[in-house]
C-alpha cells in the first residue's frame, strides 16, 4: 500500500497537461475534480504528520541542549575535582561525562535527521498547496474553454488535446487555449526550481548544524583551557 509520501509525490509530479487533455477528451472537469479531491485529502494527512515530526523535532534539540550543557558544566567540575587532588570524584565524574557526551550526540544525529525529514514535509506541503491553486484555477478556465468550444460547435470526438482545440481554426478558442498552455508551463518550471533549490537548503542547513557544533566543541575546550 503506498504511503503518504508516496501519493502525495504523485500528485505533486502528475502531468498537468495530461490532466487537461484527459478532461478535453471526456469533454468535462470531473477528473479535474477528482485531482483536487485527492490533494485537499492528502493534504490534510500531510500537515498533520509535518505538525507531529515538528514536535518531535523541538524535543530531540531540546534534550541535546539540555545534554549537551550537563556535559559542558561537569566538564568544568572535573577539572575542579582534579586541581583539588580528589581523584575518585573526578574519575567517577569522568564515567557521568562519557555518558552524557555519548547520549547528547545521539540526540543530536536525531534531532539533525528529523529536522531534514521535516524540512521535506514543508517543501511537500508548500509544492501540494502550489498545485492544488494551479488547478482550480485552470479548471474554471477549462470549464470556459469548453463551454465555449460546445457553444461554437468545435467540441468533437476528435478533440483529445489543447493541441487539438488550438487547431481548430477559432481565434478566441486557440487565444484561451494558449493561456491554459503557457501557464501550465510556468507551474511545472516553478516546481523544477523549486524542488532544486529545497535541496540546497536542506545540505546548507545541515552542514551548518555540523560546523555549529563543532565551533561549541572547540569554545568548550578552549574555556576549560583557560580556567
Amino acid at each position: 500500500m503506498p504511503s503518504i509520501f508516496e501519493k502525495i509525490n504523485t500528485l505533486i509530479n502528475a502531468n498537468m497537461h495530461a490532466l487537461v487533455d484527459r478532461a478535453l477528451e471526456g469533454n468535462s472537469i470531473k477528473v479535474m475534480d477528482e485531482y483536487i479531491r485527492q490533494v485537499e485529502r492528502n493534504l490534510e494527512a500531510l500537515e498533520d504528520s509535518a505538525a507531529t515530526v515538528g514536535g518531535t523535532v523541538r524535543t530531540l534539540k531540546r534534550k541535546y541542549e539540555d545534554f549537551a550543557n550537563a556535559a559542558e558544566k561537569l566538564d568544568r567540575d572535573i577539572d575542579t575535582l582534579i586541581l583539588k587532588g580528589k581523584d575518585d570524584l573526578a574519575a567517577a565524574a569522568q564515567a557521568e561525562l562519557n555518558t552524557k557526551q555519548e547520549l547528547a550526540q545521539e540526540y543530536y544525529e536525531q534531532w539533525q535527521a528529523q529536522e531534514q525529514q521535516y524540512q521535506r514535509m514543508l517543501d511537500m506541503r508548500l509544492k501540494l498547496e502550489g498545485r492544488l491553486t494551479t488547478i482550480k484555477q485552470e479548471r474554471e478556465r477549462l470549464r470556459a474553454l469548453i463551454e465555449l468550444a460546445e457553444t461554437k460547435k468545435v467540441m468533437t470526438k476528435t478533440v483529445k488535446s489543447l493541441d487539438d482545440l488550438a487547431d481548430t481554426g477559432d481565434a478566441e478558442i486557440t487565444s484561451l487555449t494558449e493561456q491554459i498552455r503557457a501557464r501550465l508551463d510556468r507551474e511545472d518550471a516553478r516546481l523544477e526550481m523549486a524542488t532544486r533549490t529545497i535541496g540546497d537548503q536542506i545540505e546548507e542547513a545541515v552542514g551548518v548544524g555540523e560546523v555549529e557544533r563543532q565551533l561549541e566543541e572547540r569554545r568548550r575546550r578552549l574555556l576549560s583551557g583557560s580556567e
